[in-house]
């Protein structure tokens, strides 16, 4: 099984070791999900936003908002999705990448 490392934005927190194919179908489908508007999507609504766009054994064998966390801090660290700032509950945005 093929890993890659997960990233973490906070400073002093470690990456996480995860399966590679896992990591991208969420990955995909979290950057499928999450909008550049500046309203963005609620943190709590994208286990059910992305899990029909898995395929179906990756949706039938993995603990959707676990992945959706993990993956989604990995977005963060990477500079791909940010939070809205002063939004309460989480909301997330795809940022402007140059």
């Amino acid at each position: 099984m093929e890993m890659v490392e997960a990233r973490n934005p906070q400073v002093g927190k470690s990456s996480t070791r995860v399966n590679k194919a896992s990591y991208q179908a969420y990955r995909e489908a979290l950057l499928k999900v999450i909008p550049h508007s500046n309203e963005g999507v609620l943190f709590g609504d994208l286990a059910d936003l992305v899990s029909p766009l898995l395929p179906e054994q990756i949706a039938s064998s993995t603990k959707p908002m676990w992945w959706v966390t993990t993956v989604k801090l990995d977005l963060e660290a990477r500079g791909l999705i940010e939070r809205v700032p002063k939004a309460s509950p989480q909301r997330l945005r795809r940022t402007r990448v140059k």
